[in-house]
């Protein structure tokens, strides 16, 4: 039997886990959009409501039941995680009203994107220290690897199989693969015994609570530019058959596409985490969004098929360096002692911004914008937190005791 150490386990089980979280992802649910509606005869804009609505109301959950990953033992919690993401894979496969429909994504949402994703990353924020950055990364690996296999995966399965065998598949998976995987891999994980470092660099951090976290403004620049990411993403991604259609770019350019996303999204995810053990993730925070700044200018400028490729390339960078920011810059600032309860809150505003961006974009579509009008008011808000935090960059050091 293989004897791996813990610090191997713990990244392990961070890259398993952020690969199952992508069944609660949106790239990997709006595969599965064309489906449900004809399932259920509705239309873009009813999906897109019902959807944002379910994912609002998993964002509010998130931040009650995900601060308890400080309180229980990681496995204990991982097996409860893993457990609910199974039933809701279940759950999904049987759609047949809205009323299910709705019930189903909250479902996916809060335990996929939601609990899959804070347990990897609050266990790697909370593991290790000196090398926390290529950590992070390694565990966002998991993730780009889902993005590049299971689109073309699930289209193919599509043309072989109804939608409802997949799901049904999946739940049976997770049901078996998980608790095992997580059982021999961190079953006795302390985080009291996390990853050695010198003690010149474990300097008395001062460890926020979640309730001081509030009252800081830092909290809220670094915010707005951690929410950018995903509710832009999020809108690109449920609603990329009317980005395709307005730019007739065509389905199979668009799946190719997205290949270039989950490449250019790995290569990012590999260096960010060499480069934030370097420089910290403050020093890097300035720069995450500005990729996909210029991503929403290929939208509103550009027609020609072949733009799809930079256009979500774009992403692709941005979301490499959201994906480690996003975990390791709050941890650098505000300490580890409660970097669940504060990433809870993190997670739920995530989540949350990414039911906002699924009804702004739905919105704006039924009020008849085009997508080159939504990418105006995207870039629009993307220049303005990146100005912002250009402010106060300086500011973002942790305070010491």
């Amino acid at each position: 039997m293989i004897n791996l150490s813990l610090n191997k386990k713990v990244l392990i089980f961070g890259f398993i886990f952020t690969f199952f979280s992508s069944f609660g992802q949106s790239f990997f649910l709006g595969l599965f959009n064309s489906s449900i509606r004809d399932t259920l005869s509705i239309t873009q804009g009813q999906f897109g409501t019902i959807y944002a609505s379910a994912t609002l109301l998993s964002s509010f959950l998130l931040i009650w039941v995900g601060k308890k990953i400080d309180d229980i033992n990681i496995f204990k919690f991982a097996f409860f995680v893993t457990l609910l993401l199974s039933f809701s894979c279940f759950f999904f496969s049987k759609i047949s009203s809205i009323a299910f429909l709705f019930i189903a994504i909250f479902l996916m949402r809060f335990s996929g994107q939601g609990m899959m994703s804070h347990t990897a990353t609050t266990t790697i924020s909370r593991y290790f220290t000196k090398s926390r950055g290529k950590a992070l990364s390694t565990s966002w690996f998991g993730l780009s690897t889902a993005e590049f296999i299971l689109p073309v995966l699930i289209v193919y399965l599509l043309t072989i199989t109804a939608w409802q065998n997949i799901w049904v598949s999946i739940s049976i998976l997770v049901l078996i693969f998980l608790p095992i995987t997580s059982f021999a891999l961190v079953k006795n994980l302390n985080f009291d015994s996390r990853e050695e470092t010198k003690k010149e660099d474990n300097k008395n951090i001062k460890q926020w609570k979640r309730i001081d976290v509030l009252k800081d403004y830092r909290f809220y620049v670094v915010c707005l530019n951690m929410l950018a990411m995903p509710w832009i993403a999020t809108g690109v991604f449920v609603y990329q058959s009317f980005i395709t259609e307005s730019k007739d770019w065509g389905t199979f350019v668009i799946a190719q596409s997205f290949m270039v996303y989950s490449i250019l999204s790995v290569i990012t995810l590999l260096v960010s985490g060499f480069l934030i053990d370097k420089f910290t993730s403050r020093k890097l925070l300035i720069f995450m969004n500005i990729p996909l700044l210029f991503s929403t200018l290929v939208l509103i400028f550009f027609h020609n098929p072949l733009t799809s490729f930079i256009f979500l390339g774009l992403i692709g960078i941005s979301n490499g360096l959201a994906n480690v920011l996003g975990s390791s810059t709050w941890a650098e600032i505000y300490g580890v002692k409660h970097i669940g309860s504060i990433k809870a809150l993190t997670t739920a505003l995530m989540v949350f911004s990414t039911a906002f961006g699924t009804a702004l974009f739905g919105l704006l579509i039924d009020k008849g914008y085009s997508i080159e009008q939504i990418a105006f008011v995207s870039s629009t808000y993307i220049f303005l937190s990146i100005l912002l935090l250009f402010f106060v960059r300086n500011k973002l050091n942790p305070q010491y005791i």
